[in-house]
């Protein structure tokens, strides 16, 4: 005869309290880091203005602050950008690595190129900046040299196929950085339709499971990935 094992109380699985599911960093939070941020400097402040006027994409001074402070970190001394826009980022990135560095701008809209040309003149980086205007994908697969830094912030869909390309052109203990990686919080969403989320969704998760880099993802703003090269 079959003895029934008695049954125990059934626990629910305690929520781990190392975390914090009821902080954000939206609304008054995100208004306490903005406010903790050194002011910039007057070029700076005319290109978020412009962005915020004519909607154009750029990091915004808070996750910059976070580009140029990894690049320092690891006295990078060549990036390369993926999706430049009007080269707010490429600033931070000029500034960061120095008079002796170089820093490659990419964008595939010439007007937008121009004009951060301007402003990279008015920032006096004008000849740390090499400025592509093109497709980013093909202009990094031309490259035969090894960067410090690669900076992802192309079209979304674009993502997978970036990361094929970066690890042979980023040397070891460089750095490969994605902005948006969080999509405005579309990556929760248990079946996304949109194919920009499904990318990031493959992107996120392939970066993770790569060999070739030590992966977190930071959730500032739009969530960055920060992939370091094994």
């Amino acid at each position: 005869m079959a003895h029934r094992k008695p049954q125990g109380k059934q626990h629910k699985p305690r929520k781990p309290n190392w975390r914090h599911y009821n902080l954000t960093t939206a609304g008054p939070v995100d208004d306490y880091l903005y406010s903790m941020l050194p002011k910039r400097d007057d070029v700076l402040l005319e290109m978020e203005d412009y962005a915020t006027e004519h909607d154009v994409p750029i990091v915004g001074p808070a996750v910059a602050r976070v580009l140029q402070q990894l690049a320092m970190m690891i006295q990078a001394q060549t990036v390369f950008e993926a999706g430049s826009a009007i080269g707010y980022s490429t600033i931070w990135w000029a500034r960061a690595v120095g008079e002796n560095g170089r820093v490659i701008y990419t964008d595939g809209d010439p007007k937008n190129a121009e004009r951060a040309r301007g402003y990279f003149q008015r920032a006096g980086v004008e000849k740390r900046i090499t400025l592509h205007t093109g497709d980013a994908l093909e202009v990094l697969s031309e490259r035969k040299e090894q960067f410090d830094i690669i900076f992802n912030d192309i079209d979304k869909e674009d993502y997978p196929r970036m990361l094929r390309l970066v690890p042979s052109r980023l040397r070891k203990g460089g750095l490969f950085i994605t902005d948006n990686v969080l999509w405005s919080g579309r990556v929760a969403q248990k079946n996304p339709k949109e194919r920009q989320t499904k990318a990031i969704l493959e992107f996120n998760r392939v970066l993770y499971e790569s060999k070739d880099f030590y992966t977190t993802i930071l959730p500032i703003r739009d969530g960055l990935a920060v992939a370091l090269k094994r």
